[in-house]
C-alpha cells in the first residue's frame, strides 16, 4: 500500500524526504500542502496517530509561523484549536507529513524513515 506524503515542492526537506523514497523504491502518494491542505479532522487525526504534541506540527521556522505569532496563539490551545489553526493555511504545517493510515511521522529524519517506511 502507497504511503501518503504531505509535502511542499520548494522545501528542502520535503525534497529530501522524496528522494529517500525513490532511492528506497518506497510507493507513496505525493499531496502538495498547500494546494490541498489536509482538514481540521484529517489533521486531529493525523496528530493522535502520531502520539506527538500537536505542537509539534507547526512550522516554527516558517515565515507564516512568525508573521501571525502563531507560539503565543498556541501556547494554550487544545488539540482541536491547533489542528483548526494548522487547516487554515498549509505553510503553518511542520514538513513532511507522512502515514500508512497507522503511523505518522513530521519532518525528515533519516533514521526514522528507515525505521518506520523502509521496505526492506
Amino acid at each position: 500500500m502507497a504511503l501518503t506524503f504531505y509535502w511542499y515542492p520548494n522545501c528542502g526537506t520535503c525534497k529530501k524526504a522524496k528522494k529517500w523514497f525513490d532511492e528506497h523504491n518506497v510507493d507513496y502518494n505525493s499531496i502538495h500542502i498547500v494546494e490541498e491542505t489536509p482538514s481540521k479532522e484529517m489533521l486531529e487525526t493525523l496528530i493522535n496517530q502520531s502520539e506527538l504534541p500537536a505542537k509539534k506540527f507547526f512550522n516554527t521556522s516558517g515565515k507564516k509561523y512568525r508573521e501571525l505569532n502563531i507560539k503565543e496563539k498556541i501556547q494554550d490551545a487544545t488539540t482541536e484549536e491547533m489542528a483548526a489553526l494548522l487547516a487554515s493555511d498549509g505553510m503553518l504545517i511542520k514538513r513532511p507529513i507522512v502515514t500508512d493510515g497507522n503511523k505518522v511521522t513530521v519532518g525528515f529524519r533519516e533514521e526514522d524513515f528507515q525505521k518506520y517506511w523502509s521496505t526492506k
